[in-house]
């Protein structure tokens, strides 16, 4: 069966009602999460929510952004603070919940490439910081989802690294920080063994892992490369090449998240984003009974929606999956 899900940021700050709708739309019909509202303020946003997991690296918020520091900031700390918050909400949103469950943190080439160090440079540009980073946040994240497998002991946990800066630290195209220049690129086997640290580190306590990027360019090969790792994208905007990769990453067995549905969708009926998505799916000679491995989601977070746009898009989510569970039996 093909199921729905979300990449996972909303509108609005009420976290537990956000909670709510988000399990009544996915329960028993595709995979709930633990939404992100980042209009709450810094620290509530990917960037700080993850900062907050770093192990003995504390940050703090300058007005040019987040920045590795001697002590925690007050915004890291309020972090913590929205974090823990949300932790309880849902230990009382899923209580006595059994299936499948995401969890969002970012990923460590996205985080060394926005986090900057004392002096102001992007950490990914010291190779020796960018290590410490990795290491630090795979403790943080081991932890982060010890705590939520206690809180909700039933759940199935996925585990989603948002990776939106990805292909710009492959291709060299971040600016330096007086914006003159661009960071020299990092070689994509630096880039493959930083993923690995990360995901190798949690393995044994998620069931399941998926690397998500809605930028172009999405590395498809260096995902093949880590065992087991999912992919999630905006379909839109892969080209006809890495259609060819996106098939042997399905055909090996695992899972594509694709973003099927656009964030400004006003389409009265689904069919109106499955068809182009089924037509690219036969022409790269992808079989129907593997439309049962694929996720549907929004192209990318919804935090920018308003509330009822957010919801419409989710629904639409919901029943384009039940249309592509139509197709794989066809």
């Amino acid at each position: 069966m093909t199921e729905a899900s979300a990449v996972g940021s909303l509108p609005g700050e009420d976290v537990a009602r956000a909670m709510r709708v988000v399990r009544e739309l996915y329960d028993d019909k595709g995979i709930p999460y633990l939404p992100e509202l980042p209009d709450r303020g810094p620290g509530a946003d990917l960037i700080g929510r993850t900062a907050a997991l770093l192990v003995e690296l504390p940050v703090d918020l300058q007005p040019s952004g987040w920045r590795l520091t001697d002590a925690p900031g007050r915004d890291v700390v309020r972090a913590g603070g929205f974090l823990r918050h949300d932790l309880d909400e849902l230990a009382e949103v899923y209580d006595g919940y059994s299936g499948p469950l995401k969890l969002q943190v970012c990923g460590p080439w996205t985080l060394a490439a926005t986090l900057a160090l004392p002096r102001g440079e992007r950490a990914v540009t010291d190779p020796g910081a960018t290590r410490d980073l990795i290491q630090s946040l795979a403790a943080g994240v081991g932890e982060h989802v010890g705590i939520v497998r206690r809180l909700v002991p039933g759940a199935e946990i996925v585990l989603q690294w948002d990776e939106p800066a990805l292909p710009a630290v492959l291709a060299g195209r971040l600016p330096t920080a007086s914006g003159f220049g661009r960071v020299r690129a990092v070689e994509p086997i630096t880039v493959r063994d930083g993923l690995a640290t990360v995901t190798e580190s949690v393995a044994g306590q998620v069931d399941s892992q998926v690397l998500h990027c809605c930028a172009p360019d999405v590395p498809v090969p260096l995902v093949r490369q880590l065992d087991g790792l999912q992919l999630g994208v905006d379909v839109s905007l892969l080209k006809a090449s890495q259609w060819d990769g996106v098939a042997e990453l399905v055909e090996s067995g695992r899972r594509l998240w694709a973003g099927i549905v656009p964030t400004g969708s006003s389409a009265r009926h689904p069919r109106e984003h499955t068809e182009p998505f089924l037509d690219r799916w036969r022409r790269v000679g992808l079989e129907a009974r593997l439309l049962d491995s694929v996720v549907v989601t929004p192209a990318c977070g919804l935090a920018g929606a308003s509330p009822g746009a957010a919801l419409a898009i989710q629904q639409l989510t919901v029943q384009a999956a039940d249309l592509l569970t139509g197709a794989a039996s066809d």
